[in-house]
Order: structure tokens, then C-alpha cells, then sequence
């Protein structure tokens, strides 16, 4: 079943990827790393952080010095993936869970109460095997259309926007910790900050120092 879970996900994923110029082993890449993670073990002292290509592309256990941080994101996930994925995570009941993700979604032509309906599944379902997870949920981050064109992005800016309310009313609802990263990537233009950015969606080195420097105080 799982297998067919990945094969189904990956091809939803290698669609999206030839729709933005993404590479075409997205897919493979996807089947991957998501096999690993069934068999990498989750401690209750770990912190995980679950999201799509913007976790998979950090070293966050390096930036934060702490061995017990797991990376569990996966470049082109979607909110649906995250929860598909979730149990080898809750098998351990880690002592926190940062959670970002539903660019991917917003790519896909999904709406912003969507994405918020499907986050509060992935949050209700941790809460549920692991209620004694901290579990703090992240506002998507902007993008920039005029440093590369996403296709599948194209005018969906105001999506993130609404998309970042919907979630801070679930964080609310769910009684979990809201952080906005929103403000310290956006510009005047309500795009991402060029100076972050090679490609318009994912930060460059600079820009996970911002990232990492707005969550000491709830990693620590």
C-alpha cells in the first residue's frame, strides 16, 4: 500500500514538475527519500521538521548545533503527502514537530481554505497519537515570479496571502504555536526578497539564517 501510496503521490508530483520546469525525477527523487524515512527511527527527544523542498534543502540540525533535529521534508511535497507520510514520525512521539508546507498546493490550483482544511487533518492526526508533541506550524513564504517564472504560480501571490490567514486561524483553533515567517521574506512588492532567492522559490544561504534566526526561541 505504501508503495502505491508513492507511486500515486510521485506522479502528481512529476505533472506539477514538467508544469514548472522542474526537473523530471522529481518523482524518483520523491519515492527516495520518502522510503528512507520509513526506516530512519524518531526518538521522543527528536525535532522534526516536516515540509516540502524549502526543509529538504536545509541543514538545520548544523544551524541550530543540535544532533536530536530531523529533517523530514521532501522537495515538491504537498500538505496531502505530509499526512500520507506522518506515521513513521508518530511512531517515535518526538518532542516537537515544525511544520511548513502548501506552496506545492497553491502550484496545483489548490485554494488557500484547502490547504488550511488539509493542515488541520495533518495537525488533528499528530495530536491525536501524540498529544505530547509541541507542535508549531510555519506560514508559507513568498515567492518572486520576476527572479524565474513558476508557471503553475503565476498570479497565485494573493493565495499565499490568504492561505497564511487561513492557517493562523487553525493554529488558533487547534491550539498550537502560529509562527509568521511571512514578514521577513516579503518586499514592498509582496514578493519574495530577491537578495534570498536564486530561483524566485527557494532560499540561498542567507535567507535560512533569517529562517533559523526566527525560530531560536521555540527550538530551544
Amino acid at each position: 500500500m505504501k508503495k502505491l501510496f508513492f507511486f500515486l503521490v510521485a506522479s502528481l508530483l512529476s505533472i506539477g514538475a514538467v508544469a514548472q520546469n522542474q526537473p523530471a525525477n522529481t518523482d524518483v527523487y520523491y519515492a527516495r527519500r520518502a522510503s528512507l524515512f520509513q526506516y530512519l527511527p524518531i526518538t521522543k527527544h527528536d525535532i522534526v521538521f516536516l515540509g516540502n523542498s524549502l526543509t529538504d534543502g536545509c541543514e538545520f540540525n548544523e544551524l541550530f548545533n543540535n544532533r536530536h533535529i530531523k529533517n523530514r521534508g521532501i522537495v515538491g511535497d504537498i500538505v496531502q503527502g505530509l499526512i500520507d507520510r506522518i506515521d513513521p514520525i508518530l511512531k517515535g512521539k518526538p518532542k516537537k514537530i515544525f511544520i511548513l508546507s502548501g506552496v506545492n498546493d497553491v502550484s496545483h490550483g489548490v485554494s488557500a481554505d484547502s490547504i488550511a482544511r488539509a493542515t488541520e487533518k495533518l495537525i488533528v492526526l499528530i495530536k491525536q497519537h501524540c498529544p505530547k508533541t509541541k507542535i508549531y506550524l510555519q506560514s508559507m513564504l513568498p515567492f518572486n515570479n520576476d527572479v524565474r517564472m513558476w508557471k503553475n504560480l503565476k498570479d497565485r501571490e494573493q493565495v499565499v496571502v490568504d492561505g497564511n490567514k487561513a492557517l493562523e486561524q487553525v493554529a488558533a483553533r487547534q491550539h498550537v504555536t502560529w509562527i509568521n515567517l511571512y514578514p521577513l521574506f516579503v518586499n514592498s512588492e509582496g514578493k519574495l526578497r530577491p537578495e534570498l532567492t536564486n530561483d524566485g522559490l527557494h532560499l540561498m544561504g542567507e535567507g535560512y539564517l533569517i529562517w533559523r534566526d526566527a525560530l531560536k526561541p521555540y527550538v530551544k
